[in-house]
């Protein structure tokens, strides 16, 4: 199986891979960084000691918002109201596709989120998306199952949460919308939730914050590598091209021996399917803002201690550089201890655990799960006459096939994700709400799908304000980003000063 990774701590690769993860619909998946925060001991405003804020609380939530009948499931969420006083926000974020235990700095003021508790006497809370986790409206991950899995239900979660939970702190059941002013809070694709919410349930939330929020859903989302080439060394992404174009040649000629000849460069003569091969030189560039990606580029640019022109070294030293990097570091990064090449990076087994495990906390069936019916984001070859990073071998069919892998019982043929009912229905890049600052960084892999998408040019608006930093994947969203990185942190001060303006226009609903 292949290694694939949807990257946010820019592009969440989170170390090297284990033989169970193939290189598909995962790859450069775009879920938030995770970094636990110790447990401390932490106090109200008044000196009280609070519980740690590793505390789990469950809230009774709707299986299905469409017929409630179906009953409830719990639904973990973590709260901390360190900053709280009476008549301050009640600031609310899911992080999206993945487990919520390793994302309590998301409800300090190690984040965003804390930051604008901390200004407005806040409480911050994190509640765990739906079939993510241990927030599992059923026991297992089956089609049945996941059927209740979409965005729709997702957005219904967030509001019967805000409408109906009373929040376990002082005077925490009278603090629902129209109490007290809610402020919905996302990064990636819970950013996109963050609108997509705003947009589908006007009134809910006072304000909110979106950042690199993928707003657009493309089923063919080639132009994921557009500010990866963009702002990778160009004597890299030179010989990067020259080697994506040789292979996508040897293909077009049918040149089945030539293309073993370049498996076998890369020590990957064993993947039996070309296009599994292609998708693991693609894996390199999920390593974008990592230091394993400037390891890949030294080892192509840097040749007898010099260092290659913006051109390149050219083709042949491409080759066996990059071959060379696999062999020595690559390979065990993407594959650890499986010596098995098509074991690994093979995505046609379909015998394999990883299409065949359906127990809960498995994020990544989950998450393919919503990819494949509502989203799409395959990030694939571009069309001809653009520059090639990425082999075009890699169409959108590569991964709906791997949907079918996947969800058999749901799929007799490679699906069609909904991308143009989500874009019409929660507004997509055509979004235009009060209140709602979207917070983008121009290295971000996943700009394209954003409101700071090249050629869009939304209109600057003080009611839906738009900022853009010189960062990554939500960089914006961790304090710690905007000690080196001063337009990070003027995204993030810019972001306190419209919170400070938008809460003090709110007031308490007579109803």
């Amino acid at each position: 199986m292949v290694n694939i990774i949807w990257g946010l701590a820019s592009l969440l690769l989170a170390g090297p891979a284990s033989a169970a993860i193939p290189n598909v619909i995962l790859r450069g998946m775009s879920s938030l960084p995770k970094l636990p925060v110790p447990d401390r001991i932490i106090t109200s405003p008044n000196g009280t000691v609070l519980p740690p804020i590793t505390t789990v609380y469950y809230f009774n939530q709707l299986i299905d918002h469409k017929n409630p009948r179906l009953g409830t499931f719990q639904q973990r969420y973590w709260m901390n109201w360190e900053f709280y006083r009476p008549g301050g926000p009640i600031i609310l974020m899911t992080p999206g596709e993945g487990a919520a235990d390793d994302a309590t700095v998301f409800i300090t003021n190690h984040s965003i989120n804390g930051l604008i508790a901390q200004q407005q006497n806040g409480t911050a809370i994190l509640i765990e998306h739906r079939f993510f986790g241990y927030s599992n409206p059923y026991d297992n991950l089956t089609s049945q199952s996941l059927a209740v899995l979409t965005i729709q239900q997702a957005i219904d979660d967030l509001e019967y949460f805000a409408n109906t939970a009373d929040l376990p702190m002082p005077g925490g059941d009278a603090v629902k919308p129209g109490q007290a002013p809610w402020i919905l809070i996302g990064g990636s694709y819970s950013g996109a939730l963050a609108s997509w919410t705003i947009v589908n349930k006007p009134g809910l939330f006072w304000a909110a914050y979106a950042s690199s929020a993928v707003v657009e859903v493309i089923t063919d989302f080639y132009k994921f590598f557009t500010p990866i080439y963009e702002y990778m060394p160009h004597n890299c992404s030179s010989d990067i091209e020259a080697v994506i174009a040789y292979l996508d040649g040897l293909y077009m000629a049918n040149d089945t021996a030539g293309i073993q000849i370049l498996k076998e460069t890369f020590g990957l003569g064993d993947v039996v399917h070309v296009d599994d091969f292609a998708s693991a030189l693609q894996s390199s560039l999920f390593t974008w803002n990592t230091k394993l990606f400037v390891k890949l580029c030294d080892a192509l640019e840097v040749k007898d201690g010099v260092i290659a022109g913006p051109e390149g070294w050219g083709l042949k030293n491409a080759i066996y550089s990059w071959g060379n990097f696999w062999n020595t570091t690559f390979y065990n990064y993407s594959c650890g201890i499986e010596s098995d090449a098509e074991a690994c990076l093979g995505s046609y087994d379909t015998s394999q655990i990883f299409w065949t495990n359906v127990t809960v906390n498995n994020s990544w069936r989950s998450w393919y799960w919503m990819v494949c019916n509502q989203m799409g984001f395959y990030q694939v070859g571009p069309p001809k006459g653009q520059p090639a990073i990425v082999s075009r071998i890699l169409q959108p069919i590569y991964d709906k096939r791997q949907c079918v892998n996947m969800f058999p019982q749901a799929f007799t043929h490679p699906p069609e994700p909904a991308t143009k009912e989500i874009n019409a229905k929660y507004g997509g890049w055509d979004v235009s709400v009060q209140r709602l600052f979207f917070a983008n960084g121009l290295r971000d892999p996943w700009r394209e799908a954003t409101v700071s998408a090249t050629g869009l040019n939304k209109p600057k608006n003080p009611r839906m304000p738009i900022y853009e930093s010189d960062g990554f994947h939500t960089s914006d969203m961790l304090t710690k980003n905007s000690i080196a990185d001063p337009t990070i942190a003027a995204v993030q001060e810019a972001a306190l000063r419209y919170m400070k303006e938008w809460l003090a226009e709110w007031k308490p609903s007579r109803n």
